[in-house]
């Protein structure tokens, strides 16, 4: 199943350095920069004997108008702060509506990608894709569909929030050194929609 678009993180992650990538797809005119994925604790302030603040679906509304303000940066100044007004509010009832409930984690997926082609890109598929580091058996995996414009040369961060592991050896509730070490990942181009309307397919394997 295919999930929504979150360009930006919670709070600071529990484990994960990014992993360069660095593998040009030709064909599709999109270059993998690089990858990483971490574990984030929602519902949770900074304070640990602080109450928590918000719900898995919270989030992902808080980060939705982060990207809203965002991108009304770039247009007109009278939008910008419409949608600031518009946040405020939602992290107000936010605050008001989920105060005592317990604290949940959540995975955080991230591929930088760079359109190495000469069209520009309106929706990329990808997969993450986890291997146990020992036998390099596929142990995960998960799809992903990157919404928004990707001109020429330009690169992108997309980044997606969700409750899964990358794999069933990977604790929801604890994640140590000795877990993370034992999976590999990497990301696989699946689909390419570029914004006149043609499409690149990964081929079968």
């Amino acid at each position: 199943m295919k999930k929504f678009i979150l360009l930006l993180l919670l709070a600071a992650p529990l484990a994960h350095a990014a992993r360069a990538q660095t593998t040009a797809t030709s064909d599709s005119g999109v270059e993998v920069v690089k990858h990483s994925w971490n574990k984030e604790r929602i519902n949770w302030e900074r304070d640990p004997f602080a109450g928590p603040i918000e719900s898995f679906d919270d989030a992902r509304m808080r980060m939705r108008n982060e990207k809203r303000i965002e991108d009304a940066k770039r247009g007109s100044a009278p939008e910008a702060d419409r949608i600031k007004t518009e946040a405020r509010a939602d992290d107000a009832l936010i605050a008001v509506r989920h105060r005592g409930k317990p604290a949940r984690y959540v995975f955080a997926y991230k591929a930088s990608l760079r359109n190495t082609g000469a069209k520009a890109i309106k929706e990329i598929d990808w997969d993450y894709v986890f291997f146990d580091a020992a036998t390099s058996q596929e142990v995960g995996r998960h799809q992903f569909t990157s919404e928004g414009r990707l001109d020429p040369g330009k690169k992108r961060d997309f980044v997606f929030l969700i409750p899964t592991p990358p794999s069933q050896t990977i604790s929801v509730h604890s994640l140590n050194e000795k877990e993370s070490r034992g999976v590999t990942g990497r990301v696989v181009l699946v689909r390419v929609l570029y914004a006149d309307g043609s499409v690149w397919q990964r081929a079968e394997q």
